[in-house]
């Protein structure tokens, strides 16, 4: 198995008692050690409007992650389609995959958060159009050296080359997000990889991963188990307590989330991994909190899933050095026993 982070990073607005980049500077510092721990790289999110911080601009974060480390890969998880003029994307994501010697994952989505598509004033139904749309004009833009035009319902470019080429060839890999059968089975259908949310259930997980490989081998190719990658959320701590309080700040924040992809209507769109169960139940199911036995368990349960590729997101530690310690903890506690370890329904 191998093991990557996710999450986001804060920067508070305020005034002159708040430094609004520190939190940029020790998300920096904390993927630094990451890599030197052994991590293999880390995915970020971008989200817009959210009244607490959560990372916007994730293409420049990532840009300056890449100047401070050597190894790690650069992971978008994801760049919300919808929202971006496709061909200044391509030239931005090219940007860092070139700077960064090739170490760009272009993860990618279609958005599920209301308010972030009112913010934008485009409508979610949409959003699939646009997605595809962009889609087609990005790798188009990454794979075609001569000048193309493009006339679409939401693009139009005339007699354009996009500049840089990316490192990575035909172009960088492209992770989707999705939980649906359907949506699952269409990213395996295009060829490429998939990411999976961190709120959904191990028989959840199981479920995604044996749809992705039935349909990437009736596409005649062999299933790479690394070619999934499976959030979830994991705090290392030794007591109940500890193991309490960080279950009720995971579970604060997942409702600060669903309150923003809520629809006028009241419709609640719990995201890619359509995680719209009890907040509560959903919490204790996915997440990896407690001793390192026990986190240890729910890394077997999702081993004999099929798992092979585990994003870590340390976000129940709260942050700074009781984070630090955490991931400390997991690296040399937890993820030691597992590197070596085959995922077994992939195996089979």
């Amino acid at each position: 198995m191998q093991f990557g982070l996710f999450g986001s990073a804060a920067a508070r607005r305020g005034g002159p008692e708040f430094d609004s980049a520190e939190g940029y500077r020790d998300f920096i510092d904390y993927n630094i050690e990451a890599e030197a721990l052994g991590f293999h790289s880390t995915f970020v999110v971008e989200h817009h409007f959210t009244g607490y911080g959560q990372v916007s601009a994730t293409i420049n974060l990532l840009t300056w992650l890449g100047a401070r480390t050597r190894r790690l890969r650069l992971g978008t998880a994801v760049m919300v389609l919808p929202w971006h003029n496709p061909v200044l994307l391509a030239e931005q994501a090219a940007t860092l995959d070139l700077l960064s010697g090739g170490r760009l994952d272009f993860g990618i989505g279609k958005g599920y958060r209301y308010n972030e598509f009112a913010g934008f004033c485009i409508p979610m139904g949409e959003a699939d159009a646009r997605f595809d749309e962009a889609l087609e004009v990005i790798v188009k833009a990454w794979t075609v050296d001569e000048p193309f035009s493009h006339c679409g319902k939401y693009w139009q470019f005339a007699d354009i080359v996009v500049e840089p080429p990316a490192a990575q060839k035909p172009h960088p890999p492209i992770w989707m997000g999705a939980g649906s059968e359907r949506s699952i089975r269409r990213v395996a259908a295009q060829g490429y990889n998939l990411l999976l949310g961190q709120y959904a259930s191990p028989d959840d997980v199981a479920n995604s991963i044996a749809i992705y490989k039935s349909e990437i081998e009736a596409q005649g190719h062999q299933f790479d188990p690394m070619s999934v990658a499976v959030t979830r959320a994991s705090f290392v701590c030794d007591t109940a307590a500890e193991r309490e309080a960080a279950m009720e700040r995971r579970l604060a924040n997942r409702l600060r989330q669903l309150k923003l992809a809520t629809t006028p209507d009241g419709t609640v769109h719990g995201g890619p991994d359509r995680a719209t169960g009890d907040p509560r139940a959903v919490n204790e199911a996915s997440a990896m909190y407690g001793s390192p036995d026990h986190i240890g368990g729910r890394l077997e349960q999702l081993r004999t899933a099929g798992a092979g590729y585990v994003l870590i997101n340390g976000g129940g530690s709260g942050g700074g050095v009781r984070g630090r310690t955490s991931l400390r903890r997991f690296a040399r506690e937890v993820m030691l026993h597992f590197v070596d370890a085959v995922p077994r329904r992939a195996a089979e």
